[in-house]
């Protein structure tokens, strides 16, 4: 089969053609094949980038690709946990600003953007330096030797992800845009950045190997290991539920809480200036896809329920056939054979305020 060879002018071409670049942010590269075309030959016309992290990109192509990793998988987890709300995480297809104009807001929904992808990228890059896939960076070099925890002494062994690494890179190329603006939007979006890497960081526990007689445990070998992305994502979805509003202090350089009566945010806290819109109905002007024709919960009370997610202006009920598999049973050895079961179930859809379609760019999150 005769391989196909992408050159610069090309890929522009294809970028121009493909994507609107209004807007556009580092974001777009979770929607870049990266492995294929080549981080080295994308790093000049990947819409968005500023020339710190262009120069990043030409000098460390091998850590573009899981950058680009880890961006899909903040993207994925956004998704995830806003699966059952109003606002979805839902992505614009061929746009550069991944997220469309939602994220021109200093709302919570993008405190949380920022924060979780920021978080997918030190998880991506972490994890590619342990399995020896960077040239610049392996397990973390700094745990050495012996130390002690709750069960006593034991000493550093095997590979200790070494968040440092992926922390910093995060910090130089997710942060580049925002510093070198440093208006209030810059410093809220710095700031939930960072609480997004400390998220990774806190998310670590000490996995250790016995040596001894019979496994006595007379001496251990440890390494420290970070826990899977979903316990991250659900500590920052906690972080957004209790999300701080800000404002810029008098001097300009730092944040300060809006409401004095509410506690001082730290740096792990997220952050906000603006009040998130109802997510209603579709409006372009905010980035807001609407509830219409979203599934709903006819028995929940909460926001996946059919009275919160719809508004208030009611659901379509239709009867849809399913096919699950059922009574499945083990086989010696070793699989499971399960039927196949039809059953018809009833599906519950938000109205919308008028029968407008979605547009065709929209896509689900």
């Amino acid at each position: 089969m005769a391989s196909f060879h992408w050159v610069p002018g090309l890929i522009t071409l294809f970028f121009s053609i493909w994507i609107a670049r209004v807007g556009a942010t580092w974001w777009f590269i979770s929607q870049l094949p990266l492995h294929a075309f080549g981080a080295h030959v994308l790093c000049d016309n990947i819409p968005g980038l500023v020339g710190k992290q262009r120069r990043l990109c030409r000098v460390h192509p091998d850590v573009m690709v899981s950058l680009g990793k880890g961006a899909r998988l903040g993207v994925e987890e956004c998704q995830y946990q806003f699966r059952a709300q109003r606002w979805n995480c839902s992505t614009l297809e061929r746009d550069a600003s991944v997220f469309g104009k939602v994220m021109l807001k200093g709302s919570r929904e993008a405190a949380f953007v920022y924060a979780v992808s920021s978080a997918g990228v030190v998880h991506s890059i972490t994890r590619a330096c342990s399995k020896g896939e960077l040239q610049h960076c392996a397990c973390d070099p700094t745990k050495r030797g012996s130390s002690n925890d709750h069960r006593g002494e034991f000493d550093w062994g095997g590979c200790s992800d070494n968040v440092r690494y992926g922390s910093h890179f995060s910090r130089m190329f997710v942060d580049a845009k925002e510093r070198k603006v440093r208006d209030a939007k810059a410093l809220m979006n710095l700031h939930n950045n960072r609480a997004g890497r400390r998220g990774v960081k806190k998310f670590r526990k000490l996995e250790c190997k016995c040596h001894g007689v019979s496994g006595s445990c007379t001496i251990r070998t440890c390494w420290l290991a970070m826990q899977e992305f979903r316990r991250v994502g659900d500590y920052l979805k906690m972080k957004y539920n209790g999300a701080t509003q800000v404002m810029m202090n008098q001097e300009g350089t730092g944040l300060i809480v809006a409401n004095r009566n509410h506690k001082r945010f730290t740096r792990s806290d997220l952050v906000y200036f603006e009040t998130s819109p109802d997510y209603c109905v579709h409006d372009t002007k905010i980035g807001s896809l609407g509830t219409a024709g979203r599934t709903c919960n006819k028995t929940s009370m909460s926001t996946d329920g059919c009275d919160i997610m719809c508004c208030g202006r009611g659901y379509d009920t239709k009867t849809v056939k399913r096919v699950e598999k059922c009574e499945c049973k083990f086989h010696w050895c070793c699989f499971v054979r399960c039927k196949e079961c039809e059953r018809w179930v009833d599906v519950h859809t938000c109205k919308g305020p008028n029968p407008t379609p979605f547009p065709s760019q929209w896509r689900k999150g």
